[in-house]
Protein backbone atom coordinates (compact mmCIF):
# COMPACT_ATOMS: atom_id res chain seq x y z
CA UNK A 1 0.00 0.00 0.00
CA UNK A 2 1.00 3.40 -1.00
CA UNK A 3 1.75 6.45 1.77
CA UNK A 4 0.92 9.80 1.34
CA UNK A 5 4.88 10.84 1.06
CA UNK A 6 5.03 7.85 -2.20
CA UNK A 7 2.08 10.16 -3.67
CA UNK A 8 3.23 13.75 -2.84
CA UNK A 9 6.87 13.67 -4.81
CA UNK A 10 7.72 16.93 -4.27
CA UNK A 11 6.26 20.94 -4.41
CA UNK A 12 6.98 22.66 -7.54
CA UNK A 13 7.75 26.21 -6.96
CA UNK A 14 7.33 28.81 -9.83
CA UNK A 15 6.01 31.67 -11.10
CA UNK A 16 2.87 30.16 -12.10
CA UNK A 17 2.26 28.33 -9.15
CA UNK A 18 3.39 31.36 -6.70
CA UNK A 19 0.72 33.38 -8.71
CA UNK A 20 -1.83 30.39 -7.55
CA UNK A 21 -1.35 30.60 -3.82
CA UNK A 22 -3.19 33.66 -3.85
CA UNK A 23 -6.21 31.85 -4.55
CA UNK A 24 -5.56 28.62 -2.47
CA UNK A 25 -4.33 26.23 -5.00
CA UNK A 26 -0.82 24.55 -4.34
CA UNK A 27 0.85 22.86 -7.29
CA UNK A 28 2.57 19.67 -6.22
CA UNK A 29 4.71 16.68 -9.03
CA UNK A 30 3.08 13.45 -7.49
CA UNK A 31 3.02 9.68 -8.32
CA UNK A 32 2.16 8.78 -11.99
CA UNK A 33 -0.32 5.72 -11.16
CA UNK A 34 -1.69 8.17 -8.39
CA UNK A 35 -5.51 9.23 -8.67
CA UNK A 36 -7.45 12.40 -7.93
CA UNK A 37 -8.35 10.79 -5.05
CA UNK A 38 -5.52 9.33 -3.50
CA UNK A 39 -3.54 12.45 -4.09
CA UNK A 40 -6.63 14.12 -1.96
CA UNK A 41 -6.07 12.23 0.85
CA UNK A 42 -2.77 12.35 0.93
CA UNK A 43 -2.74 16.32 1.03
CA UNK A 44 -5.12 16.16 3.71
CA UNK A 45 -3.02 13.93 5.92
CA UNK A 46 0.58 15.26 5.35
CA UNK A 47 -0.87 19.11 5.72
CA UNK A 48 -3.73 18.75 7.76
CA UNK A 49 -5.90 20.50 5.63
CA UNK A 50 -9.45 20.12 3.81
CA UNK A 51 -9.00 19.58 -0.28
CA UNK A 52 -11.98 21.23 -1.94
CA UNK A 53 -10.74 20.10 -5.81
CA UNK A 54 -7.71 18.43 -7.36
CA UNK A 55 -6.77 19.04 -10.95
CA UNK A 56 -4.37 16.85 -12.71
CA UNK A 57 -2.28 16.46 -15.98
CA UNK A 58 0.66 14.40 -16.91
CA UNK A 59 3.57 16.40 -18.24
CA UNK A 60 5.64 14.95 -21.15
CA UNK A 61 9.46 14.54 -20.42
CA UNK A 62 11.76 17.29 -22.41
CA UNK A 63 13.97 16.46 -24.96
CA UNK A 64 18.23 16.29 -23.85
CA UNK A 65 20.98 16.10 -26.02
CA UNK A 66 24.18 14.74 -25.29
CA UNK A 67 26.50 15.67 -28.20
CA UNK A 68 24.44 14.26 -31.06
CA UNK A 69 22.73 11.46 -29.40
CA UNK A 70 19.29 12.32 -27.95
CA UNK A 71 17.23 11.44 -25.30
CA UNK A 72 13.91 12.79 -22.93
CA UNK A 73 13.74 12.97 -19.70
CA UNK A 74 11.15 10.84 -17.66
CA UNK A 75 6.89 11.97 -18.23
CA UNK A 76 5.49 12.64 -14.56
CA UNK A 77 2.41 13.77 -13.31
CA UNK A 78 1.71 17.64 -11.95
CA UNK A 79 -1.88 18.11 -9.60
CA UNK A 80 -2.61 21.59 -8.55
CA UNK A 81 -5.09 20.93 -5.41
CA UNK A 82 -7.07 23.69 -4.51
CA UNK A 83 -8.44 23.76 -0.40
CA UNK A 84 -11.22 24.81 1.14
CA UNK A 85 -11.77 27.98 3.05
CA UNK A 86 -9.01 30.28 4.05
CA UNK A 87 -6.55 27.55 5.58
CA UNK A 88 -3.58 27.28 4.16
CA UNK A 89 0.04 25.04 4.14
CA UNK A 90 2.71 26.60 6.33
CA UNK A 91 5.20 25.21 4.25
CA UNK A 92 4.45 27.51 1.38
CA UNK A 93 4.06 30.59 3.56
CA UNK A 94 6.10 33.58 2.93
CA UNK A 95 7.02 32.57 -0.71
CA UNK A 96 4.69 35.19 -2.06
Amino acid sequence: MKTAHDIIIKPIITEDSMERLQNGKYTFKVAKDANKVEIAKAVEEIFDVKVANVNTMNVKGKEKRMGRYTGFRPDWKKAIVTLEGDKTIEFFDGMY
